[in-house]
């Protein structure tokens, strides 16, 4: 029996390989989802440098009732990277889930970002 930290990091691997092979020069959008926050980052691998970063500690500053990452709080972080990534010129990214699965607060995040103008 496999265990569920040997499949994250078989889907990790697996996206990740993807993305280098399809991204060329475009900047990647990484997402990390802890047990309580959820945190995104505009990264350039060529360069080896982040652009722009936005986590769900700065959006629940706005928003003190809930405790923790929620799929609200999701999408506060998409739009906050998004105007970030705008501010920084990048446009084109791609989406790297790291490993989790496209639902919940990492879709509400994807979702978010595009409807803030990014593209991917």
């Amino acid at each position: 029996m496999i265990s569920s930290i040997k499949l994250f990091n078989r889907r990790k691997a697996r996206s990740r390989f993807k993305i280098r092979k399809m991204s060329g020069e475009r900047m990647r959008l990484s997402v990390f989802r802890s047990g309580r926050h959820i945190y995104a980052q505009i990264i350039n691998d060529i360069a080896g440098v982040t652009l722009a970063s936005a986590s769900s500690l700065e959006a629940d500053g706005k928003d003190k009732k809930s405790k923790g990452c929620t799929v609200m709080s999701a999408k506060l972080v998409g739009k906050l990277i998004a105007d970030r990534a705008r501010v920084a010129g990048v446009t084109d990214i791609v989406f790297d889930r790291g490993g989790y699965k496209y639902h919940g607060r990492v879709k509400a995040l994807a979702e978010a970002a595009r409807d803030g103008g990014l593209s991917f």
